[in-house]
């Protein structure tokens, strides 16, 4: 269709990352060629899954696969509440291949040192799901995980929830960043407690960040999903539905971009 690559920018959002996959049905349908993938969080696993070489038929059935028994456990650091090895173990078993040298797709995975808040790409050689697991690291929630160079790494959406940059990074000249934050959260009252005060910043936080980085890209594609948490697992149709129809929303601007 276009001999111009496109990149792919997948946003982290817990649970909303289903969205991804009513996304990637979407595009494989209408034979949109996908040349790279970055992703964040929730992004990194579905962006890494269709970078191994999975179809989107599989990655949905992986997803139908997913709770939170098979996916955490209690952690033994201080520095988290929980653990996602047994998520790593998880998508070992499920990935066609666990190295990035092995991918069909060039991917990167997002991640933050948390020591210097820098960001931290996982691109090109190296182990696939480690890097996704740091992706997908949320502090205080899971324990870091630390790399080879003794780096503590969490989630790379402390400093860039959606990924549009990397994809520019990596050589794309179209980048689709497909957004789960950017259509908010609807809330039955205002916050009582400390916690609620805190976890509803942080979301706004995260929708402020992420609407700064749409503008390196050429197409945003945002499901509206703002009535549905970032940690209803259970909701996985719903997610994959409105990711569907966001994408089939923007589908003729995106063919329009890959003929320019």
């Amino acid at each position: 269709m276009s001999e111009k690559k496109i990149g792919l920018a997948l946003s982290g959002g817990g649970a909303r990352g289903f969205a991804h996959i009513g996304v990637l049905k979407v595009l494989t349908e209408h034979n949109i060629p996908i040349d790279m993938i970055a992703g964040t969080s929730a992004g990194s696993i579905v962006g890494g899954a269709f970078a191994a070489g999975m179809s989107v038929d599989e990655i949905a059935e992986m997803a139908s696969k997913i709770g939170w028994t098979n996916m955490t456990r209690p952690s033994l650091s201080v520095l988290g509440l929980l653990s996602n090895a047994p998520m790593g173990r998880f998508l070992e078993n499920h990935f066609p291949v666990t190295d990035f040298n092995d991918c069909r797709i060039p991917f990167a995975a997002v991640t933050c040192d948390f020591d210097s808040g820098d960001e931290v790409v996982f691109r090109g050689t190296g182990k696939l799901i480690h890097a996704i697991r740091a992706s997908c690291a949320v502090p205080g929630v899971f324990a870091p995980i630390r790399d080879k160079d003794a780096r503590l790494l969490v989630d790379g959406g402390v400093v860039s929830p959606m990924p549009t940059d990397t994809v520019r990074q990596m050589g794309a000249d179209v980048v689709i960043a497909v957004d789960l934050m950017a259509c908010g959260a609807t809330f039955r009252a205002r916050p009582r407690t400390a916690l609620g005060m805190m976890l509803q910043s942080t979301m706004a936080l995260l929708r402020a960040a992420s609407r700064n980085q749409q503008y390196r890209a050429d197409i945003i594609i945002e499901p509206q999903i703002a009535h549905l948490r970032p940690d209803e697992i259970n909701k996985r149709d719903e997610f994959i539905k409105f990711g569907e129809e966001a994408a089939n929303d923007q589908i003729d601007a995106i063919k329009q971009f890959c003929k320019q």
